[in-house]
């Protein structure tokens, strides 16, 4: 027995003098050796457990510390303000772990990890701002861990979230989402081989799924891309009344609530941040426009009984159809008819450039100001996948979740005023768009009918602005008729609808 004991320990001694000697402790591992020696034959089997823990700690090896810079998350910003942390030093992260929510001008950013490891340090503080190029956090990386030297994830929180990380992938870059990423590997598909139709060539979610839909020739539903992205939140009471329809009459609405005024006794001033900024920003570009306004009358009663008819079909669904995605459709139907006024105009004003996609924006809201996201390619879309799709935004823009992805790309758009309760509107034009359309409250009001007769009619007004500079009064007025049209006899819809 204390034969093999003496061997074994032998063997322990050999692999510690070894350790010793590379860390050039040759004097000690000597020392030590000749102290632990007779501990041997008293310890036995404790002291080998000992020495194999002793052995197992000097292998360890930590990996490099890596600073997480902030990526150009694009759009031109240059800074944003950290809104909150989900880790904190000491706190272990792996890949696509989320690590901050920063706001930019543009719209709120989810930060995602790139590494496995540690956070060792934390640069800024909450409502700090942080610079695009500049670390965010410091990242132990774990031993063996491949870091790579590349701009750092970023993921927007809405479901089609467009923030990127760019891949090397035979010899160019591909731009898509860690989430995006995931779902290629799954299913085993080369992003080199799809072909991105998001913004630059994105790879967007339903380029993958259509990527696979001709591999597979499976059938891919409207309803599978919204079951693959991340599920909004819960909505709570106050979601459900923005998602609930617009500018109905029997709608119930939560009494107002007003803020109780604070007095301070002195002035207060605070730099503009976030979508404030922004708007300055936009607001002052748009001043440059020369608006020419357009304003009319629509009977919205055949509509209104319509709806009706169509409401609890969408609701068994589970969608809540307003009348926003009719007034959205037919301002698209609308657009094929009258290209110039979803297009854009360069700032040297010699080039016009028609957009081949609809993506007509909806003036939000929101308890972080003034939001406009889009819905895309409505071109392509039924009234019902419109009002899918508004539910998905107005539940985003009440979490405060919306993203760069439904925030940027706008061709048109349509700002419900009535909504809150105005009538008439002058609606400012959001460059590089052309057009804006401000909708007013449906109201019941006397009209007369074809017989003479008066009538109770559901009125809406609509007020147009357009740039001068390149749509003149009759184009405006043809396309507000035909819009009109539309929607006073809905039925006409279905002829043109793809």
């Amino acid at each position: 027995m204390a034969a093999v004991t003496r061997g074994s320990f032998s063997v322990f001694r050999r692999l510690l003098s070894q350790q010793y000697r590379r860390r050039c402790f040759r004097l000690q591992a000597v020392r030590c050796e000749r102290t632990l020696q007779p501990l041997a034959f008293r310890c036995d089997r404790n002291f080998l457990v000992f020495s194999s823990r002793m052995l197992h700690t000097a292998t360890v090896s930590r990996g490099p510390i890596v600073q997480f810079k902030l990526s150009d998350i694009g759009e031109g910003i240059m800074e944003v303000t950290v809104k909150e942390w989900y880790v904190k030093e000491g706190d272990k992260v792996s890949q696509f772990d989320s690590i901050c929510e920063v706001q930019s001008d543009k719209a709120s950013v989810t930060i995602t990890s790139r590494y496995d490891g540690v956070i060792t340090k934390l640069y800024y503080d909450v409502d700090a701002t942080a610079l695009v190029g500049k670390p965010l956090v410091d990242i132990e990386t774990e031993s063996g861990s491949e870091v790579i030297q590349e701009e750092d994830v970023v993921e927007t929180p809405a479901m089609a979230r467009e923030e990127h990380t760019h891949q090397e992938i035979k010899g160019h870059k591909t731009q898509a989402t860690p989430a995006v990423r995931r779902l290629a590997i799954e299913n085993n598909i080369k992003l080199s081989e799809v072909v991105g139709t998001g913004k630059d060539g994105r790879i967007l979610k339903e380029d993958i799924l259509n990527f696979l839909a001709k591999q597979t020739g499976a059938i891919i539903t409207p309803t599978l891309f919204q079951e693959i992205q991340t599920p909004p939140p819960t909505p709570t009471p106050v979601a459900a009344v923005a998602a609930s329809p617009v500018s109905t009459p029997a709608a119930i609405k939560p009494p107002p609530t007003t803020p109780k005024p604070v007095f301070t006794g002195k002035d207060v001033t605070e730099p503009l941040k976030g979508f404030h900024k922004a708007m300055v920003r936009t607001m002052t570009a748009a001043l440059k426009i020369p608006h020419f306004g357009y304003c009319d009358e629509v009977d919205l009663s055949r509509l209104v009984a319509l709806r009706a008819e169509l409401k609890s079909t969408a609701d068994a669904r589970g969608v809540k159809l307003s009348y926003m995605p009719f007034f959205i459709k037919a301002a698209s139907l609308g657009l094929l008819h009258f290209p110039i006024l979803n297009a854009s105009l360069d700032e040297g004003c010699q080039n016009i450039t028609y957009k081949a996609s609809h993506n007509i924006g909806l003036a939000m809201d929101t308890s972080q100001g003034l939001l406009v996201p889009n819905v895309k390619n409505v071109q392509l879309l039924s009234v019902f996948e419109i009002a899918q799709e508004l539910n998905r935004l107005q539940v985003l823009g009440t979490a405060g979740q919306l993203g760069t992805n439904e925030l940027t790309g706008g061709t048109f758009t349509l700002s419900n005023i009535g909504s809150i309760g105005g009538t008439y509107a002058k609606p400012v034009i959001l460059p590089p768009e052309v057009a804006i359309g401000a909708l007013g409250k449906i109201q019941v009001l006397p009209r007369f009918d074809a017989g003479g007769q008066v009538v109770r009619a559901h009125i809406m007004n609509v007020s147009w602005s357009a740039d001068h500079r390149i749509i003149d009064g009759a184009t405006m007025c043809r396309f507000s008729n035909l819009w009109r049209e539309y929607l006073e006899n809905p039925a006409t819809m279905v002829l043109d609808l793809k």
